[in-house]
């Protein structure tokens, strides 16, 4: 497969996941409104607030990964068409960098996920309970979207170090 057109599909795709990671802040901020106008309970009140920054955590973090990816499209064009082997040792060392910062992610999150289920025994008051949960259904979720680029993203280093060595 033409490396160019490879690099762009994945950048296509991480503005994909931009995409999916802003409908779960949606879902999450509608939520946090359902509860707020609908919910009687104490432990619905509750949520209000942390699927509220939830909501607009996720909300930062699909605008990051918009951000950084959508320009790359026309760039890796520009850059590849310039000097191709420049382009390649570029992304090589910038997947290769996106590997470490991803296993990274998948200590901390499994990490924070025990540690709130600690605390969601410990603290069964409604506010405490709303916190943890919505800490780990945020934490689960973006386990989910990092699990797809950690794959998407090593696979592309793969084909760019076999581009390189041939």
């Amino acid at each position: 497969m033409d490396l160019l057109k490879l690099s762009i599909e994945w950048a296509k795709s991480e503005v994909f996941s931009a995409k999916i990671v802003w409908l779960f802040s949606i879902i999450t901020l509608v939520s946090a409104a359902g509860f707020s106008f609908w919910g009687r309970t104490p432990t619905a009140k509750a949520f209000v607030i942390p699927l509220l920054v939830s909501g607009a955590f996720l909300l930062a973090i699909g605008i990051g990964l918009y951000t950084a990816n959508h320009p790359r499209i026309a760039q890796f064009e520009s850059e590849y068409n310039a000097d191709a082997n420049a382009f390649v040792k570029k992304e090589i060392a910038r997947t290769a960098d996106s590997q470490g910062q991803l296993k990274l992610v998948f200590i901390i999150l499994p990490i924070i996920t025990i540690i709130t289920g600690i605390l969601l025994m410990i603290f069964p008051s409604p506010f405490w309970r709303a916190i943890t949960v919505t800490i780990i259904l945020t934490a689960a979720f973006l386990m989910t979207v990092d699990s797809n680029t950690d794959a998407r993203n090593d696979a592309y280093h793969e084909q760019l170090v076999n581009y390189n060595t041939e």
